[in-house]
């Protein structure tokens, strides 16, 4: 090991696996480090050193920060593969694993690449106020932060966070949802066309979250009943939707064109998709079978991130965003809208059609019913609710 620590000054290229054992963040050398640079210090590690090799080590310390200044993040770590292992065997989204994964990186960057178990309630605190103060985040941002460090340190450290509470907290504006009127819903429509045109129908017409939408199977499509079958949304809750009888006809069509694509897929040994939990396994046929497609499959082929495996997915959330966003331009509508706009849309001209707001509710799938109370606010702020006082006099003022 002293002969390893004398020829890094010189040779670092020649070592980068020795160096990744160290640290809890993977590492690279970089061509343009310094020759003469000296010794490197590794005692923020976690990992056991031997003492004779840790006091060769740090002859000559050096800055982690100047270190860290030549090298470039590489494969993940073995601490971030520990991670995604626990969140994977938690059964946590593709998502939720991505988010926290970011912000536990995020974490160890703030912190000078120190490993995680030897950082404290106080290092959680101080980075929580930086996002609040420094990055000026949302609530919500700085809500997803906390829950990443509390899930890292209670299952993978095994040191559950004590009160972090003194950190400053982001505020969380109170805010009433957008919502669009009937016509510029209208004009949205004409401005979108083809796949884009009937996710956007789905979300309006059924009041779903855009990757409820994506997420549908060919299966989920009820022509008997008018329905559809959520599985897996928010909070992994199931639930069954109405479905407008003036989307059955392109519905079907869509399956039909979906039949093609999959026929294509299969006779170019493709034709997989990605099932939820071990059905892949129990079933070994229902990967290939048609009704486990995607209703929206996307046009190109991908590499399932988990598994490794080449499967059609559905189509990508920004796909849809970004057609829609184009949609609101062109029909001039001057409102900040987005996909879930629709959705806002849909559960308060429910409610003005008499829907009463326990179905709305479960159309929805809110667990609560005070989150969908708020739409009743939004009707109440409308010209119905408050006669003006400008009323009275407008007719005595002289014409503006």
């Amino acid at each position: 090991m002293a002969g390893f620590s004398r020829k890094l000054a010189h040779t670092p290229a020649r070592y980068p696996g020795r160096i990744r054992q160290f640290c809890a963040y993977p590492v690279r050398f970089s061509s343009k480090i310094p020759k003469a640079i000296g010794y490197f210090d590794f005692s923020n590690s976690p990992q056991a050193v031997s003492e004779n090799a840790y006091n060769h080590m740090g002859e000559s310390p050096i800055n982690k920060a100047v270190l860290f200044k030549y090298y470039s993040p590489m494969t993940p770590s073995v601490f971030i593969n520990q991670v995604r292992q626990i969140i994977r065997v938690k059964n946590y989204s593709i998502r939720t694993e991505q988010a926290y994964v970011s912000w536990i990186k995020k974490f160890i960057r703030f912190n000078q690449y120190r490993h995680p178990s030897e950082l404290h309630d106080e290092d959680v605190e101080r980075y929580l106020t930086h996002l609040a103060v420094n990055r000026n985040v949302a609530a919500n941002t700085q809500n997803q932060a906390l829950n990443a460090l509390a899930f890292v340190y209670k299952h993978v450290i095994k040191r559950p966070l004590g009160d972090v509470t003194k950190a400053v907290r982001a505020k969380k504006p109170k805010k009433l949802p957008i919502v669009l009127d009937r016509d510029e819903i209208v004009k949205i429509m004409f401005s979108l066309r083809g796949t884009s045109r009937l996710i956007a129908a789905l979300l309006y017409g059924s009041g779903l979250r855009s990757m409820e939408c994506l997420r549908l199977r060919n299966k989920d499509v009820d022509f008997t009943y008018a329905c559809l079958h959520i599985h897996n949304g928010k909070g992994q809750k199931d639930r069954i939707v109405a479905l407008s009888p003036s989307l059955l006809i392109p519905l079907k069509l869509q399956i039909e064109n979906n039949k093609l694509i999959h026929a294509s897929d299969l006779n170019n040994d493709y034709g997989e998709v990605h099932l939820p939990n071990a059905l892949a396994r129990k079933y070994k046929s229902a990967a290939k079978s048609f009704h486990w497609q995607y209703l929206f499959p996307s046009v190109k082929l991908s590499r399932d991130p988990r598994s490794g495996k080449v499967h059609r997915h559905h189509q990508y959330q920004s796909t849809f965003q970004k057609a829609f966003y184009v949609a609101v331009r062109s029909a001039e509508v001057n409102k900040q809208a987005s996909p879930h706009t629709l959705r806002h849309s849909f559960a308060t001209h429910a409610l003005e059609n008499g829907v009463d707001i326990r179905t709305v509710q479960q159309q929805l799938g809110h667990s609560s019913l005070e989150t969908t109370e708020i739409y009743t606010h939004v009707l109440k702020r409308g010209g119905q609710a408050v006669r003006s006082p400008l009323e009275d006099i407008f007719p005595l003022l002289d014409p503006i």
